[in-house]
C-alpha cells in the first residue's frame, strides 16, 4: 500500500495526486473539526485545513509514513482562529447534555456506543472550556482523534514529553473537585497517572 509520504511526494510532480490525501483523511479530520465547532464551521475549516496543507505539502516530513497527524495539527491550528465559535459549541453541548438530548453535528453520539458519553460531557464540559487552548488541543487530540503522544507531538509541533506534561496537567484540572482519584473517564478514554488509556 502506498502511504501518504509516498503520495505527497508524488504530488510534488503530478498536484492532483494530493486528491489520495483527502480522500484517506478527510472523515477524520472533518470529525475532529465538528465537534470541536459543530456541523457549519467544520465544513468550512475542513476545506481550509486541505488547502493549506496542499500549499504547505513539500514541508510534510517525509519521516511519517501517516499524514493523519500532520493534518490534525494544521486543522488544529485553524480551529484557533474560531475560539469563540468553539466557546459557544462547548456551551451548547453542555447545555443539550443537561437537558438529557442527544447532541447532534457535535460528534458525542458517534462514540459507537459509549453510553456514558452524555453524562461526562455534562460533569466535563465547562472544565474542558476553561482548559488552555494548548491543554485543550492536546487532550482532544489524544481523546477525539486517537493520536499516540508522538503523533500530537508531531501535530502540535512540541516535544513528547510536553504532550505527557500538558496530559497530567489536564488530568489534575479534570478531576472532581476534591476526589481522592485522579483518574477521569472520559469519552472512552482514562486519563490516569500521567498516562491514557482506551477502554475495553
Amino acid at each position: 500500500m502506498t502511504t501518504d509520504s509516498e503520495i505527497i511526494e508524488r504530488s510534488e510532480r503530478h498536484p492532483q495526486a494530493f486528491g489520495e490525501v483527502f480522500d484517506r483523511h478527510a472523515a477524520v479530520v472533518e470529525a475532529f473539526l465538528r465537534r470541536r465547532l459543530g456541523a457549519d464551521a467544520a465544513e468550512d475549516c475542513l476545506s481550509e485545513t486541505f488547502l493549506v496543507a496542499f500549499r504547505r505539502r513539500r514541508t510534510f516530513d517525509r519521516a511519517w509514513d501517516s499524514a493523519r497527524p500532520w493534518l490534525l495539527g494544521i486543522a488544529v491550528r485553524i480551529a484557533s482562529k474560531h475560539r469563540a465559535t468553539e466557546a459557544k459549541h462547548w456551551r451548547a453541548v453542555e447545555a443539550s447534555a443537561v437537558r438529557g438530548e442527544h447532541t447532534t453535528g457535535g460528534g458525542i453520539d458517534d462514540s459507537d456506543g459509549r453510553v456514558d458519553a452524555a453524562a461526562a460531557i455534562r460533569l466535563l464540559a465547562p472544565r474542558i472550556a476553561a482548559l488552555s487552548p494548548k491543554d485543550r488541543d492536546t487532550l482532544l487530540l489524544h481523546a477525539w482523534a486517537d493520536l499516540s503522544h508522538e503523533e500530537i507531538a508531531q501535530a502540535l509541533r512540541i516535544p513528547v514529553g510536553t504532550v505527557g506534561s500538558r496530559l497530567h496537567r489536564v488530568r489534575r484540572k479534570l478531576a472532581p473537585p476534591g476526589a481522592q482519584t485522579t483518574r477521569i473517564s472520559w469519552i472512552g478514554k482514562e486519563i490516569d497517572d500521567g498516562t491514557v488509556r482506551t477502554r475495553a
